[in-house]
């Protein structure tokens, strides 16, 4: 398994907090991942009873999830986050760390992360990922790499903005979801991969809100004092009008180990 290198500054809470500031922008405008997914992951599992959502960020996972299964027991290290997730009556939001779940051993039947693995203590998660799964059971991470769009001159813009101004801003853990988690060594037999992607159709406004859930723009604006999002929006203006819509899309990297 690599070394983690830089880790950013950890907050009062002990954890490396990246998104707490933003978890208003995070509920509205971080894309949801789509419904191949769950279906997939509810075939490989060996029931459809008990998933922890690792790192559930305001729910856009978990609430996929409870679409396939019993309950999701749906986790984050930031309680902000959790206050902004979207309540179900089948997911039960809690405040915890990845590496200690608080979950009974042997009862998970599959655990997801999803765009956040790299943000961990990867070794300690796999020892409470094996601790607290079911013989058999599934343990799924993924991550989608860079945005981009089909209107050529628009993903021009956006990608000399995510490359090149946001760049040295990335926290260096980016790396490793940048790469879908090559990388890493799973802690149990894996399983075949399965090639799924994102794609919405957005506005002008809904893609602005989306960027500015970035780790990098929330550096960014520490480091500078203000907000590079809206030097972007002028670029993006000559070529994306008030409210029209585009393809926005990411590739999704999913890599699943088996119990």
């Amino acid at each position: 398994m690599p070394e983690r290198t830089q880790r950013a500054t950890p907050n009062p809470d002990g954890f490396n907090d990246h998104f707490s500031g933003v978890s208003r922008c995070y509920a509205a405008f971080r894309p949801s991942y789509p419904e191949t997914l769950f279906t997939w992951l509810s075939d490989i599992a060996p029931a459809t009873g008990e998933v922890w959502d690792c790192a559930t960020g305001t729910g856009q996972a978990a609430l996929g999830l409870v679409r396939h299964f019993r309950h999701v027991t749906a986790t984050d290290a930031s309680r902000k986050q959790i206050d902004a997730a979207t309540p179900h009556p089948r997911i039960s939001y809690r405040v915890a760390p990845a590496e200690a779940s608080g979950l009974a051993a042997g009862t998970v039947d599959l655990i997801t992360v999803a765009q956040a693995l790299h943000w961990f203590d990867i070794g300690s998660f796999f020892r409470e990922a094996k601790r607290v799964l079911v013989p058999e059971g599934v343990l799924a991470i993924w991550t989608y790499g860079a945005v981009f769009m089909e209107n050529k001159e628009t993903d021009s813009v956006l990608q000399e903005f995510f490359h090149s101004e946001m760049g040295p801003f990335w926290p260096a853990e980016r790396a490793l979801a940048d790469s879908g988690y090559a990388g890493i060594e799973l802690p149990l037999r894996e399983l075949p991969s399965q090639a799924f992607g994102m794609s919405v159709s957005w506005t002008r406004e809904e893609l602005l809100g989306y960027i500015r859930t970035w780790s990098a723009v929330s550096r960014f604006i520490r480091v500078n004092g203000h907000d590079p999002v809206t030097d972007l929006e002028k670029k993006l203006v000559s070529h994306w009008h008030d409210g029209q819509r585009h393809r926005v899309s990411w590739p999704l990297s999913v890599r699943t180990c088996r119990a």
